[in-house]
Formats: structure tokens, C-alpha cells, sequence
């Protein structure tokens, strides 16, 4: 599944065919996906996108008009395109610019998502999350006082999108890597000054990964078609029974709320 930084490269590779470019057409191609896709998203029709945004893994696309939401789903991929390209299979939604774009979520699973929010309004999806991990929203002071008295494992706490949003399962892992924390650990028994190295840690990881383009995952490339290069640098995801690159010794692999979890019982406490 694309994770943050997948969804903010796809966010920064479809921008520049999109910012103030009037909106010319939408088409539903396929409706049915994780929701059906509402008939109001084509209010955007004849409307300025004015803003491309993030918002944990949601696209959001601005006007005046109202916002359309996106999600990726999965699977599911962006791509601009010369209108008139032929549609490939998969191809759910379609929204086509005046200057002659047209952007296209293709989702073979159809877990992804094409939302409508009206203006002065928040779709509730959104308005339960937690800061944004490259805010200054998110913050050491800020994860310690969310963790007290918090019994769950730590790698479950920073994967809660409650508290923060976007630390999937890949960077989970080496963020709690990076900052020498066992990911079994019960969020509550973390002192501060831990939780001061694991944002900081948090940080760097999601910085490089969206630096180099995103992970590449099975179902993810960028807009341009080109895939994420960021999985040639993991420490731990993926890395089971291989050396850790800090003591050599084997990494080890469990399970943690029903995910992969890779970590060194020698370097990480």
C-alpha cells in the first residue's frame, strides 16, 4: 500500500499540470470503488484548482467550488496524460484540464477512493486525524503526552493515525530502527528523551524517503511512471534473518497488530 511519502511524491508529480489550471471535465469511468463515487464531484467542472494538497495519504485538490479527495488505495496510481489517450483498464476516474491534461486514477483493487467536500465543510474521514509528521504539529513533547499511560506496543501508537498521521508499516520500522527503540515496548514506558530521538527519527526517514522518490512497492510508481528508490536504502523492512548493519547479528521478524515487524533485539531496547 502507498504510504505518505508515495502519496506526497504522486502529490508533487501531478501538481505542476494541475496548480490554476481550470477544470474543463470530469468523467466517471467506473464508480465503484471503496465508496461509490459521488455524481458531485463534477462541481469542479469550469472551476480553478487553486491548491494540490496532502492530507495524511489523501490527495486533496482545492476550488472554489469545493475539494476533490483522492486516495490511492492499495494499487491505485496517478497518472497525466494528453487527453484523448485510450483509457486502459482500470481506469475509474478522469478529470481533464483546459489546457489539455488529463489526470487518471487507475486502481486495479478498487480500495482507492474519489471523494467530494463541499466548501466550509470537512469530509469526516479527515477531521479525526492526527498532525501531519512534518508539521510543527508533531513534536516530542506532543508524542509523549499522547503515549501516557498507553500500554500498546510502540510501533502500534506511532502506526495509529490518531496520534499521528502516515508512519506506515515500512517506516515504523525504521524510524524505531534509527532511534535504537524495541518496537514491542508498551508506548507508556518511554521516557521523553526517547520520544525526542523517535520524532526526530520519524522525520528524517519519511524526508529522505519522499527525497528519493518513495518506496518501491509492487502497486506503486510515480506520475511520471517511474518507481520510488527509496527501498534500496531500508535497514530493517523487508530484512528478516539478514545482519543487522550496526552489530551484524541476525535482524528478527514478528508480528505486531497483524503486520511485519523486522527489528535487532541487540541494538534496539
Amino acid at each position: 500500500m502507498p504510504e505518505l511519502p508515495e502519496v506526497e511524491v504522486s502529490r508533487l508529480g501531478i501538481e505542476p499540470f494541475l496548480l490554476n489550471q481550470r477544470v474543463a471535465r470530469v468523467h466517471i469511468h467506473h464508480p465503484q470503488l471503496r465508496w461509490p463515487i459521488p455524481a458531485t464531484v463534477t462541481a469542479i467542472e469550469n472551476h480553478t484548482i487553486s491548491a494540490v494538497q496532502r492530507r495524511a495519504k489523501y490527495l486533496l485538490l482545492c476550488s472554489n467550488a469545493g475539494t476533490l479527495v483522492l486516495h490511492l488505495g492499495m494499487s491505485g496510481k496517478l497518472r497525466v496524460l494528453p487527453v484523448g489517450t485510450p483509457l486502459q483498464k482500470h481506469d475509474h476516474f478522469e478529470l481533464i484540464t483546459a489546457e489539455g491534461q488529463s489526470l487518471r486514477l487507475n486502481d486495479p483493487r478498487r480500495f482507492g477512493a474519489v471523494l467530494w467536500q463541499a466548501p466550509n465543510e470537512q469530509l469526516s474521514i479527515l477531521s479525526k486525524l492526527g498532525p501531519e509528521p512534518l508539521s510543527d504539529a508533531f513534536y516530542a513533547d506532543y508524542l509523549f503526552e499522547k503515549s501516557r499511560g498507553k500500554a500498546a506496543p510502540v510501533k502500534t501508537f506511532i502506526m495509529d493515525n490518531h496520534v499521528v498521521v502516515g508512519v506506515g508499516n515500512i517506516y515504523a520500522n525504521e524510524s524505531l530502527f534509527m532511534s535504537g527503540i524495541d518496537p514491542r515496548r508498551a508506548a507508556g514506558k518511554i521516557s521523553k528523551a526517547r520520544y525526542r530521538e523517535l520524532t526526530q527519527s520519524i522525520r528524517d526517514v519519511l524526508q529522505r524517503a519522499i527525497a528519493q522518490g518513495g518506496t518501491t512497492l509492487k502497486d506503486f510508481s510515480r506520475a511520471d511512471g517511474q518507481p520510488g528508490y527509496f527501498a534500496i536504502e531500508l535497514s530493517v523492512y523487508g530484512q528478516a534473518g539478514k545482519p543487522c548493519v550496526r552489530c551484524q547479528r541476525p535482524l528478527k521478524e514478528i508480528r505486531l497488530g497483524q503486520r511485519s515487524t523486522v527489528f535487532c533485539a541487540a541494538c534496539q531496547r
